[in-house]
Protein backbone atom coordinates (compact mmCIF):
# COMPACT_ATOMS: atom_id res chain seq x y z
CA UNK A 1 0.00 0.00 0.00
CA UNK A 2 1.31 3.42 -0.69
CA UNK A 3 0.46 6.74 0.60
CA UNK A 4 -0.68 9.11 -2.13
CA UNK A 5 0.53 12.53 -2.51
CA UNK A 6 -2.54 14.33 0.03
CA UNK A 7 -1.45 12.31 2.66
CA UNK A 8 1.84 13.40 3.35
CA UNK A 9 2.37 15.34 6.52
CA UNK A 10 5.57 16.33 6.12
CA UNK A 11 8.39 16.07 3.22
CA UNK A 12 12.46 16.86 4.33
CA UNK A 13 14.90 17.81 1.66
CA UNK A 14 18.24 17.23 1.29
CA UNK A 15 20.90 18.11 -0.81
CA UNK A 16 24.09 16.52 -1.01
CA UNK A 17 27.58 18.10 -3.62
CA UNK A 18 30.14 15.59 -4.19
CA UNK A 19 28.24 12.47 -3.37
CA UNK A 20 30.15 10.50 -0.92
CA UNK A 21 33.05 12.85 -0.48
CA UNK A 22 31.19 16.13 0.19
CA UNK A 23 28.82 18.10 1.91
CA UNK A 24 25.20 17.62 2.79
CA UNK A 25 22.58 20.06 3.67
CA UNK A 26 18.62 20.04 4.05
CA UNK A 27 16.93 22.69 2.34
CA UNK A 28 16.09 24.32 5.94
CA UNK A 29 19.54 25.03 6.97
CA UNK A 30 19.20 22.40 10.06
CA UNK A 31 21.44 19.97 8.90
CA UNK A 32 24.70 20.91 7.08
CA UNK A 33 27.55 18.34 7.24
CA UNK A 34 30.80 17.01 5.32
CA UNK A 35 30.84 13.45 4.29
CA UNK A 36 33.39 11.64 3.84
CA UNK A 37 33.80 7.20 2.98
CA UNK A 38 34.87 5.95 6.52
CA UNK A 39 38.75 4.73 6.67
CA UNK A 40 37.51 1.33 6.02
CA UNK A 41 36.14 2.49 2.68
CA UNK A 42 39.80 4.50 1.65
CA UNK A 43 38.65 7.44 2.87
CA UNK A 44 39.98 10.05 5.22
CA UNK A 45 36.81 9.12 7.82
CA UNK A 46 36.40 12.94 8.74
CA UNK A 47 33.09 14.24 8.92
CA UNK A 48 29.93 11.45 9.02
CA UNK A 49 29.00 9.40 6.45
CA UNK A 50 25.72 7.86 4.59
CA UNK A 51 25.21 5.06 6.82
CA UNK A 52 25.93 6.71 10.39
CA UNK A 53 22.94 9.44 9.06
CA UNK A 54 20.80 6.04 8.19
CA UNK A 55 21.25 4.51 11.58
CA UNK A 56 20.29 7.85 12.99
CA UNK A 57 17.26 8.16 11.31
CA UNK A 58 16.38 4.71 11.80
CA UNK A 59 17.15 4.31 15.37
CA UNK A 60 14.88 7.38 15.96
CA UNK A 61 12.18 6.44 13.68
CA UNK A 62 11.92 3.26 15.35
CA UNK A 63 12.05 4.55 18.66
CA UNK A 64 8.94 6.34 17.78
CA UNK A 65 7.04 3.42 16.81
CA UNK A 66 8.49 1.35 19.94
CA UNK A 67 6.62 4.20 21.66
CA UNK A 68 3.35 4.07 19.62
CA UNK A 69 3.29 0.51 20.39
CA UNK A 70 4.24 0.59 23.90
CA UNK A 71 1.07 2.84 24.47
CA UNK A 72 -1.18 0.51 22.75
CA UNK A 73 -0.05 -2.50 24.51
CA UNK A 74 0.26 -0.72 28.05
CA UNK A 75 3.98 -1.11 28.34
CA UNK A 76 6.45 1.24 30.65
CA UNK A 77 9.51 1.95 27.81
CA UNK A 78 10.95 4.84 29.92
CA UNK A 79 14.45 4.91 29.82
CA UNK A 80 14.63 2.84 26.75
CA UNK A 81 17.20 3.24 23.98
CA UNK A 82 17.06 2.04 20.44
CA UNK A 83 20.63 1.36 18.66
CA UNK A 84 20.34 0.94 14.63
CA UNK A 85 23.86 -0.38 13.49
CA UNK A 86 24.09 0.08 9.87
CA UNK A 87 26.42 -1.76 7.93
CA UNK A 88 27.90 -1.49 4.32
CA UNK A 89 29.88 -4.04 1.94
CA UNK A 90 29.93 -5.89 -1.33
CA UNK A 91 26.97 -7.91 -2.44
CA UNK A 92 26.64 -9.95 -6.00
CA UNK A 93 25.38 -6.30 -7.15
CA UNK A 94 27.77 -3.89 -6.11
CA UNK A 95 27.16 -2.92 -2.44
CA UNK A 96 24.26 -3.47 -0.10
CA UNK A 97 23.58 -2.47 3.52
CA UNK A 98 22.32 -4.40 6.41
CA UNK A 99 20.98 -3.47 9.48
CA UNK A 100 20.80 -4.62 13.41
CA UNK A 101 18.49 -2.86 15.41
CA UNK A 102 18.92 -3.33 18.89
CA UNK A 103 16.37 -2.05 21.78
CA UNK A 104 17.68 -1.32 25.88
CA UNK A 105 13.94 -1.47 27.81
CA UNK A 106 14.98 -1.96 31.26
CA UNK A 107 11.06 -1.63 32.67
CA UNK A 108 9.43 -4.82 30.71
CA UNK A 109 11.12 -8.44 30.68
CA UNK A 110 12.86 -10.21 27.92
CA UNK A 111 9.87 -11.80 26.48
CA UNK A 112 7.64 -8.55 26.57
CA UNK A 113 10.52 -6.38 25.25
CA UNK A 114 10.82 -8.82 22.12
CA UNK A 115 7.23 -8.58 21.40
CA UNK A 116 7.25 -4.89 21.56
CA UNK A 117 10.33 -4.73 18.71
CA UNK A 118 8.17 -7.31 16.63
CA UNK A 119 5.45 -5.02 16.91
CA UNK A 120 7.57 -2.18 16.14
CA UNK A 121 9.07 -3.18 13.18
CA UNK A 122 5.70 -4.04 11.34
CA UNK A 123 4.66 0.11 12.40
CA UNK A 124 7.98 1.61 11.83
CA UNK A 125 8.07 3.57 8.42
CA UNK A 126 12.19 3.15 8.04
CA UNK A 127 11.73 -0.51 8.55
CA UNK A 128 8.46 -0.42 5.76
CA UNK A 129 10.15 1.18 3.20
CA UNK A 130 13.56 -1.85 3.83
CA UNK A 131 11.38 -4.91 4.35
CA UNK A 132 12.20 -7.46 1.21
CA UNK A 133 15.43 -4.63 0.42
CA UNK A 134 18.32 -5.37 3.19
CA UNK A 135 18.44 -8.00 6.09
CA UNK A 136 17.35 -6.25 9.65
CA UNK A 137 17.77 -8.16 12.71
CA UNK A 138 16.06 -7.27 16.23
CA UNK A 139 18.12 -7.85 19.18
Amino acid sequence: MSIQQTDVLYTAVATAENGRDGRVATEDGRLDVVVNPPKEMGGSGEGTNPEQLFAAGYSACFQGALGVVARLEKADISGSTVTAKVGIGKNDDGFGIIVEISARIPNVDAETARALLEKAHQVCPYSKATRGNISVTLV
